[in-house]
């Protein structure tokens, strides 16, 4: 009786709600995974090898690196330890705005927290619920890119076992970080971004910032007569710009720190940098799973309940007045497109319709200035490098290095936006599914839009890079033809596998993105990049004149128009089979 008795209590013993949502969560998490497994294996099978290859092929890249730039006697220390100071660095910015963007997103653009508020849950549980969904969503690529190059530097240095853990202990308590700020700004942006002083105050604070990182990014130019001799002396100089990373007041610092010292066999000073980081990820941690739950409440009423962020201005009120008198106003995409009489007045409004969703989505938009925002920061760089290409060969090289770096950030575009926006029509797809417009001429009409969205910008930014490394004029039509080439595959690639792996219960496009389709695109664009870049850059000119194995420039042309126009054809062909055939 009493064993049943004590059953029967723990039975009825209250869970708890965050436990709760971690089992429900987690049960989901295999389920999906478990069906994915049995529906297709193959698809499994070769996501699974991608990142097995990845890993290893990036481990073998590091080892390499490493190994090369260690081998200067005297010089190859300082090079090694600056690079890791600077890489976290940067990483640790990269991860704040990654927390920002996702962390605003699953907290007052998601439904799943709008239907978590209406329940007899505390308002700090689905803060705390959506802080550790934001840290998992926004850390594991951070974590997956910085594991091979800190296993191939530990086996580099010959690292004991125990260096390994120690690592990853400093790498997950690092994460807190950068989680617990980009939690606090999003909740503040959801505050206080209607009011008019925020909005100056924040256009001013990143038109410091940015005038600032041009003054000091600012190349040094040395003069003729510089006598330094020393080699040290001479790097100091040369890496005068990034001494940033070595402030002892960022928390890359402190990890960086940590893990050189361990290395080198400081232990009390690796442990020291160790409690520091666990010290303050401790207590904003604790803030955030004790404190922030009223603040959320507050910035959740104020983002729910307001219908616009800029209308303490004059300028948008008189807008609003004069749109409220005419009866038939229309915004400016309505303008544009009405320009274009050659298009169906159903696709109109399906463009209108989808260009507005876009819009007013400040986290779609706002991550792709970020994004471009970056490669801008590449391109003005690379002026640096025109006036040192003298060789054919390098300039070969740093030619297709660039179109390797922008195809990539191609590939970054189609997949993060424009492969879950068949998805994100959600529950209203047999509106769009039943209407005159078809569902295969809805696909269609995505597809076209993406591509020569995305082709306006590209092509703009391979036009100017190429500007920027002086390359001759053939050379740059080249490029722009083969980004061209590129965009339009790319862009079907996501279209099409969107529309065969739709994910309407879902209105995040992170967890969109994050599932077994978006993996997919992004697994099959990085291997068609790769793909693409070496087969043409084997045919070029520059490559033979080296001395390397090559193809022929016309069958490499080949090669790459027929790989493109496959990897074009296929997705659309099953995508749009599979939208027509689906039950609404």
């Amino acid at each position: 009786m009493d064993g049943a008795n004590a059953q029967s209590a723990r039975a009825e013993r209250p869970v708890s709600p965050m436990m709760l949502l971690l089992r429900v969560s987690a049960l989901q998490i295999w389920r999906k995974f478990a069906a994915i497994r049995h529906q297709s294996r193959l698809l499994s099978l070769f996501v699974g090898l991608f990142m097995a290859g990845y890993a290893y092929i990036s481990f073998a890249l590091f080892y390499r690196g490493l190994r090369f730039i260690g081998s200067f006697p005297g010089l190859g220390d300082v090079l090694i330890e600056r690079l890791l100071f600077l890489m976290f660095a940067i990483l640790f910015v990269m991860l704040l705005f990654s927390n920002l963007i996702i962390g605003y997103t699953n907290l007052f653009r998601n439904r799943e927290t709008t239907f978590l508020m209406t329940s007899p849950v505390s308002f700090q549980t689905i803060f705390c619920w959506k802080f550790i969904e934001t840290a998992i969503l926004a850390s594991w690529a951070f974590l997956f890119l910085v594991a091979p190059l800190l296993a191939a530097y530990g086996l580099n240095n010959d690292a004991p076992w125990h260096f390994y853990v120690v690592t990853a202990a400093l790498m997950l308590i690092f994460i807190v970080l950068p989680t617990s700020l980009g939690a606090f700004c999003a909740v503040s942006v959801a505050r206080f971004m209607d009011r008019r002083s925020f909005q100056v105050a924040i256009i001013g604070l990143a038109g410091v910032l940015l005038v600032g990182a041009a003054l000091y990014m600012k190349p040094e130019i040395m003069a003729d007569d510089f006598e330094e001799n020393r080699v040290l002396g001479l790097m100091d100089r040369l890496l005068v710009r990034t001494r940033f990373a070595h402030y002892p007041l960022l928390p890359s610092y402190w990890l960086s720190s940590g893990v050189m010292h361990w290395l080198e066999g400081g232990i009390a000073t690796a442990a020291f940098f160790l409690l520091v980081m666990l010290s303050y990820a401790l207590f904003f941690g604790f803030l955030s799973f004790t404190s922030m739950g009223r603040m959320f409440y507050s910035a959740s009423s104020s983002a729910l309940s307001r219908g616009g962020v800029f209308g303490q201005w004059e300028w948008v009120k008189k807008r609003g007045a004069q749109k409220a008198e005419l009866s038939e106003s229309k915004g400016l995409s309505e303008i544009v497109l009405g320009w274009c009489f050659w298009l169906r007045a159903d696709v109109r409004t399906l463009l209108v319709k989808d260009i507005r969703v876009f819009w007013r989505d400040t986290t779609q938009w706002g991550q792709t200035l970020i994004l471009f925002g970056l490669l801008g920061v590449y391109i003005l760089n690379l002026r640096h490098f025109s006036s040192q290409m003298v060789n054919p060969f390098w300039i070969v090289l740093v030619s297709y290095l660039n179109l390797f770096t922008c195809s990539l950030n191609l590939a970054t575009l189609t997949t993060r936006f424009v492969y879950p926006q068949f998805s994100l029509e959600g529950k209203r797809i047999w509106i769009i599914g039943m209407a005159p417009l078809g569902m295969a001429r809805v696909i269609r009409t995505k597809f076209w839009l993406a591509a020569l969205a995305a082709l306006t910008v590209t092509l703009g930014l391979m036009w100017l890079s190429c500007r920027m490394l002086q390359l001759s004029t053939d050379r740059t039509i080249f490029f722009s033809g083969v980004i061209t080439v590129m965009t339009f595959t790319l862009t079907g690639l996501a279209v099409g596998l969107g529309a065969l792996c739709p994910n309407f219960k879902e209105d995040n496009p992170s967890k969109i993105v994050s599932g077994f389709g978006g993996t997919l695109c992004l697994v099959l664009s990085f291997v068609y990049i790769v793909f693409s870049v070496a087969t043409l850059a084997m045919g070029s000119t520059g490559w033979r004149l080296r001395g390397s194995t090559g193809i022929p420039g016309v069958g490499a042309a080949v090669l790459f128009i027929t790989v493109s126009a496959l990897l074009l054809w296929l997705p659309m062909k099953f995508g749009l089979r599979k939208a027509v055939n689906t039950e609404l």
